[in-house]
């Protein structure tokens, strides 16, 4: 485990973040976190977008890194804000998450040190998980967004 501090941690910004409902035969993509600050929690996977970075890049790339999946980004399906506070209310935590339908094209789920499992599912079969806040909402955008285009 390391013990560097956490460069995320109490920033003087936001950061700006993507996330993917990667859809494969009616069926969306969620991950269960294997490390804090979400320990347990069942999200979309994603991450921070670097300096240089389009979105539509960082999406791929992140996508690639934690899941080992190839996708194709569709469309915008929504946005998230994580807004964590200690204590003393000052922001500990603050994300603000574009998150995109996307589109499976090839592999199976082969998971980083971010993730503890990751289950393909209908969208019904969220109700019963421990999720982000609004993750049905978006997932049920992202497959609107994927009807409409086709």
């Amino acid at each position: 485990m390391s013990t560097a501090p956490d460069a995320r941690a109490y920033p003087d910004r936001p950061f700006l973040a993507v996330s993917a409902a990667i859809i494969r035969d009616g069926r969306v993509l969620v991950a269960r976190r294997a490390r804090g600050p979400a320990l347990g929690v069942w999200t979309m996977p994603g991450g921070v977008v670097e300096a240089g970075e389009t979105l539509l890049e960082a999406l791929v790339r992140e996508i690639q890194e934690e899941t080992g999946l190839t996708i194709e980004p569709v469309a915008l399906a929504g946005h998230r804000e994580v807004l964590v506070r200690d204590d003393d209310r000052r922001v500990s935590r603050h994300f603000v998450i574009l998150c995109f339908a996307a589109r499976w094209i090839a592999g199976e789920p082969q998971l980083n040190e971010e993730l503890a499992e990751a289950r393909w599912l209908t969208p019904a079969e969220l109700a019963g998980l421990n999720t982000t806040e609004g993750l049905a909402e978006i997932v049920a955008s992202a497959f609107e967004r994927m009807e409409a285009a086709g």
